[in-house]
């Protein structure tokens, strides 16, 4: 039988034992509430005012009021652009997610009845982040009508124009391509970081920790001897990754194999700077872990990796560039779907958010030639 008496006793001693890890007590409350507003205002599947560049030879009427309608929607944050070489440097950079391009004499071709294209460059390394603007270009095919001539007026057989849309690094628009190269910035970030997580904890909690102080090795030889061997184990990672990728996946590899791995090799070592950080600032395994856990979940969240970058408030963006996790996502992803290969640019960027923060499947969306809008998968 179950003495009430002993129980008491023993809920009593171990709500005791609890109270006194309140380091504990406050992950328990923070966790949820974090969940909370993660889930309830940082993510959005929508996105909204995505960047849009313009390259458009002449300013005409009709060019206006289709540039009005497109920012009407809600979708395009248009800018001008002075040439294609701008253009084209601005995509592969993530700077825009979609270029838009009037062909020359646009007004007098929709006069004619020639059904001129406006063509549109978009970054489809993140499919789901311009699907729904590329498929709101149908709601603005009859713009024109009240602006043609009278006698297109009066017989509004086909639009005046239409759209034609180019899915540029991902042409088919594979959800794949965007979630590998995003998987292995996540798995280096869950193995490095639990892993060194533990180290000095481990040591303390085994009373193996006086060994190593009474040792006649510095603390930084310590600490790099900790660390060296998962920088290994992630490279191992990483090759494993891009082998079964490559594989099974076939994804591409466009740009430099060395400018990745140097870039990762940074991401790993902030990781595990970061680890060896909660490591040393916690009193047990049991909050160092919970640290650890505390950091992977907004990683999870506001990196782009689950949900695009560009759809979340500014705020949450804010948040997102302080996290590696995000950087590292963006140049593994131009790496190997857009083949940047700018190395200063790269390593600086990983090397600046590693240092202060740790130490954008959809299918293609077709639209209807009778809405006046093509969407064609072709890689420029």
């Amino acid at each position: 039988m179950i003495s009430y008496k002993r129980l008491y006793a023993l809920l009593r001693k171990e709500w005791a034992q609890l109270t006194r890890d309140s380091l504990t007590l406050r992950f328990i409350i923070a966790v949820p509430i974090m969940q909370l507003f993660l889930f309830g205002y940082a993510i959005n599947t929508n996105p909204k005012n995505l960047p849009a560049g313009l390259l458009a030879v002449e300013n005409s009427k009709y060019e206006r009021t289709i540039i009005a309608a497109l920012r009407n929607t809600g979708y395009y944050d248009i800018r001008m652009l002075a040439s294609e070489a701008e253009a084209e440097r601005a995509l592969a950079q993530g700077e825009l997610m979609f270029v838009i391009e009037f062909p020359p004499n646009f007004d007098r071709a929709v006069d004619r009845g020639d059904r001129p294209s406006v063509l549109i460059d978009a970054d489809a390394t993140d499919p789901s982040a311009v699907g729904n603007a590329t498929a709101a270009l149908g709601t603005i095919a009859s713009v024109l009508n009240r602006d043609l001539p009278p006698i297109m007026r009066a017989t509004p057989v086909v639009p005046a124009f239409q759209f034609v849309v180019h899915a540029r690094y991902n042409p088919e628009q594979l959800t794949v391509l965007n979630i590998v190269p995003g998987l292995i910035c996540i798995v280096l970030m869950m193995s490095t970081l639990f892993m060194t997580t533990l180290t000095i904890t481990k040591e303390r909690e085994r009373g193996t920790m006086e060994n190593l102080l009474a040792m006649p090795v510095r603390p930084i030889e310590v600490m790099l001897a900790k660390i060296v061997p998962y920088v290994f184990i992630g490279y191992i990672q990483v090759f494993l990754i891009l082998i079964a990728s490559a594989v099974f996946f076939q994804l591409p590899l466009r740009g430099s194999l060395l400018t990745l791995l140097a870039a990762l090799g940074l991401f790993i070592g902030g990781n595990l700077a970061l680890g060896i950080t909660f490591s040393t600032v916690s009193a047990n395994q049991m909050q160092a872990m919970q640290f650890a856990q505390f950091t992977l979940m907004p990683s999870f969240m506001l990196s782009g990796f689950m949900f695009p970058f560009s759809g979340m408030p500014i705020w949450a963006q804010w948040i997102g560039e302080t996290f590696p996790t995000t950087h590292a996502m963006r140049i593994v992803r131009g790496v190997l779907l857009k083949g940047n290969d700018n190395r200063r640019h790269l390593a600086g960027a990983v090397a600046d958010r590693a240092v202060h923060g740790g130490g954008g499947g959809r299918r293609g969306v077709v639209l209807s030639r009778d809405a006046g809008v093509t969407c064609r998968a072709g890689l420029l």
